[in-house]
């Protein structure tokens, strides 16, 4: 039954963020939604895409076409506004389009530019990402620009917020601790400016400490500097700590209640473990959980974790030494989860890990939305595919309900009629996007 919502008349009293709602049958009021959503995004020298402006409406978004035409490459553009990383590369630099590469400008720039309007109002986002020639060596760099002015790299984050959903999300449960890091990083870093800022201090504190050890190690350098790099290092990772653990408390509940009642039809128990490394190299599992338990019972005493990372720190002093880097903190930090009391990296089926990702990612989006009070973008790339009747039905369930969804297909077969007559239609053909296949 179809729904249609005012903003309320000055003259009725109801609190703020409600509006009066009517359908075939009644009036109503329910609370307002609060939105997000990209409405152009305009890109230029990026991948495949020499020059695109696209307007962007609410709801779903399909990109279809074949293999290798620039679907995936316009989600990595809006994920690359929202979070200021590519999902698939650590060099920038090959961002930008080949073809500008190629030619003899002295100054050749990616411009990855966006709209976007919120409850606030509209701003405008910008990344630019430029080689330079110098003589005969190349440099390359980024700009931000929020409403057109130069603003940190940092400062873009949380303009616009975005959860991703790739097929190869089962490689955060059978991948590396760093690739498992790497999303704990972006994910929180999109909602909680402080963690960000400390995450960015710990990072160099951990670089100039590891030097300083190196140092050490060849005679030069002095315990009492050591001392200070110390002490900073574990106020600042001691607050990672304590946020990393607030965030796994909040969003291991949500993931549970999501795998259990709607995903495994209350079959399978999901647990959701955050693995702190707080600890001068755990003697087993057990030792590593109640460690994980410890730091959940101290989540809001945050001087007694400064206190254990600290002990743990002088315990490793040694083995640093040795090793000339630093070997426990949050950079080690690991996360997990576990089925039925079996750790589902070791011990869980293909189907039961891509459960769990799916149970994770949909956590993520009902979590930004509790902490922000706005849904954020979902991007899809060819995930649907992987998914059996049920799952695919649940995930998009969550799709026609958030207020900006974009997906890719090179099969448009996979999806309902339903979901196909609501959703906007977009055909992708060698870095360039249509409303009809034959345009």
């Amino acid at each position: 039954m179809t729904e249609v919502c005012h903003s309320l008349p000055n003259k009725v009293e109801l609190p703020d963020g409600w509006a009066i709602c009517y359908n075939a049958r009644e009036f109503f009021c329910k609370p307002r939604k609060k939105f997000m959503r990209i409405t152009h995004l305009s890109l230029t020298n990026f991948r495949n895409y020499g020059r695109l402006e696209l307007t962007l409406p609410a709801g779903a978004t399909l990109l279809h076409g074949n293999n290798a035409q620039g679907k995936t490459n316009l989600l990595e553009a809006i994920y690359y506004l929202a979070t200021t990383r590519s999902p698939h590369i650590n060099q920038d630099q090959q961002l930008i389009h080949w073809d500008a590469l190629q030619t003899h400008d002295p100054v050749i720039v990616g411009r990855l530019v966006a709209r976007v309007a919120t409850r606030q109002g509209e701003r405008q986002l910008e990344v630019r990402l430029i080689n330079e020639q110098k003589g005969q060596q190349y440099s390359f760099r980024r700009e931000a620009l929020v409403n057109r002015r130069k603003v940190r790299l940092m400062d873009l984050l949380g303009q616009v917020r975005a959860v991703l959903f790739l097929p190869q999300d089962v490689h955060l449960i059978t991948g590396s601790p760093s690739q498992r890091r790497r999303y704990l990083n972006i994910t929180l870093c999109q909602i909680d400016p402080i963690y960000c800022r400390q995450l960015s201090t710990y990072n160099k504190l951990l670089e100039q400490r590891n030097a300083l050890l190196r140092q050490m190690a060849e005679g030069r350098g002095g315990h009492d500097v050591l001392s200070i790099f110390t002490e900073r290092l574990v106020t600042s990772g001691s607050e990672l700590f304590a946020r990393r653990g607030q965030f796994f408390s909040n969003i291991a509940r949500e993931t549970q209640h999501i795998h259990y009642e709607q995903l495994t039809d209350r079959r399978e128990s999901i647990r959701l473990r955050y693995l702190p490394n707080l600890h001068d190299s755990p003697t087993n599992s057990s030792e590593t959980l109640q460690l994980a338990d410890w730091l959940e019972d101290h989540l809001q005493q945050p001087e007694r974790i400064k206190e254990r990372f600290w002990q743990a720190m002088q315990e490793s002093k040694a083995k640093d030494l040795a090793r000339g880097s630093t070997t426990i903190g949050p950079h080690r930090d690991d996360w997990a989860f576990w089925v039925n009391g079996r750790e589902l990296g070791l011990f869980g089926s293909r189907g039961q890990q891509r459960s769990a990702v799916l149970a994770l990612k949909l956590a993520e989006i009902n979590w930004m939305t509790s902490q922000t009070g706005e849904a954020p973008i979902l991007l899809l790339d060819e995930v649907v595919a992987e998914l059996d009747e049920q799952r695919r039905a649940l995930l998009l369930n969550y799709v026609q309900s958030a207020e900006q969804a974009v997906l890719t297909a090179t099969d448009k077969a996979m999806f309902s009629d339903p979901f196909l007559q609501q959703a906007t239609m977009l055909y992708v053909e060698n870095g360039r996007i249509s409303a009809n296949p034959t345009a």
